[in-house]
């Protein structure tokens, strides 16, 4: 009866304690999902006049408002025709209509302005393609390796030295593909464009290396022991069973990984605008230059008149990418790792 008692007393003792844990927890988890959703509201609303019948691009009100001081009686030097204005602002050619942002054309800055999201989004999907190819045979061999073959030791040596990577600035990769990457392989292998899509897409393999790893290893090394018991016991060798028992076991923990790894790659922006040219084409030729949309937010965005359709485009670039990178972790969250624990558990 006194045990009950003691152990009654000190679960009230720590229970004021727990209950501002567990407000801080719910409170910060609040926040977050908050801030992230007045993000995504900012963003969208920015470019939500893209889509508006009546928008009027601020370079055609300035043209209309300006007279350079004129007399007021000179109405043929004063006054700009139409024509003159459709001339400067490009008229419904320059308009972000749905006809010219899925045109092969980015021409922001001219006088019939082209706002084509096409060859932007190819040479997204060019950079983070190759990115993957590199990045995901080295990062789940690592991670395979470490998970099954690796010493405790080593293993320790192992892990945080891959996800030392993760720390690395942006713009040191960057400059670092810039200055020595780019300069390399085309004294190797002699083609034209010194930046290309490969070279940014190597240089982003590095920052997507340890993502892959750490979750990779993570599901590998949560397959249930039994499982690779039961196969050595079979005669199975220890590669046999870490290739065709623990890795299809941890396929959903890696599929996952590599569509964390895809979102990184796809949003990664200093990387891209150091180290592939920038130039928007839609050629499938890995070895020519490209331009990616989080590239033309960063080159960009600083240069934009506020309000002006060019600055629309941009924020609809932006809600674009925070839609498919936020679509790929919820799948990537909700779905595969479910899978892979219902695999675990029998469920599957």
């Amino acid at each position: 009866m006194t045990t009950e008692k003691n152990i009654y007393s000190l679960d009230r003792k720590f229970r004021p304690g727990d209950g501002i844990a567990r407000f801080v927890v719910h409170s910060v988890s609040f926040i977050s999902f908050a801030v992230i959703l007045l993000i995504f509201i900012f963003v969208f609303r920015e470019a939500l006049p893209i889509f508006s019948s009546t928008e009027k691009s601020v370079s055609s009100e300035y043209l209309q408002s300006e007279t350079y001081g004129d007399e007021p009686g000179d109405e043929s030097d004063s006054e700009l025709s139409d024509e003159t204005v459709l001339l400067e602002t490009g008229g419904a050619e320059g308009r972000a209509g749905l006809r010219n942002l899925l045109s092969r054309e980015w021409q922001p800055v001219s006088g019939q302005p082209k706002y084509g999201l096409i060859p932007l989004f190819v040479g997204s999907l060019k950079v983070t393609f190759i990115a993957l190819l590199i990045a995901a045979p080295l990062s789940i061999l690592a991670a395979l390796y470490t998970a099954v073959f690796a010493s405790a030791k080593l293993r320790e040596l192992i892990k945080p030295t891959i996800e030392l990577l993760a720390g690395f600035p942006s713009v040191v990769i960057g400059f670092f593909a810039l200055i020595t990457l780019a300069s390399f392989f085309q004294n190797l292998f002699g083609y034209t464009y010194r930046l290309n899509a490969f070279i940014g897409g190597l240089a982003l393999s590095l920052a997507v290396i340890p993502i892959i790893f750490t979750i990779t290893e993570e599901a590998l090394s949560s397959v249930p022991r039994e499982m690779t018991e039961a196969s050595l016991a079979l005669g199975a060798t220890r590669w046999q069973t870490a290739l065709f028992v623990i890795l299809p076991a941890a396929t959903p923990g890696v599929f996952a990984a590599l569509i964390l790894g895809f979102g990184r790659a796809f949003g990664e922006t200093m990387i891209v605008l150091m180290a592939t040219g920038n130039a928007a084409l839609t050629s499938f030729n890995f070895l020519e230059p490209v331009r990616t949309l989080s590239a033309t937010i960063g080159a960009e965005m600083a240069e934009v008149v506020f309000g002006d359709t060019h600055y629309n485009v941009l924020f609809l670039i932006g809600s674009l990418l925070f839609i498919i990178t936020f679509a790929l972790n919820a799948v990537a969250e909700f779905y595969i790792r479910g899978r892979l624990l219902k695999r675990f558990r029998g469920e599957d």
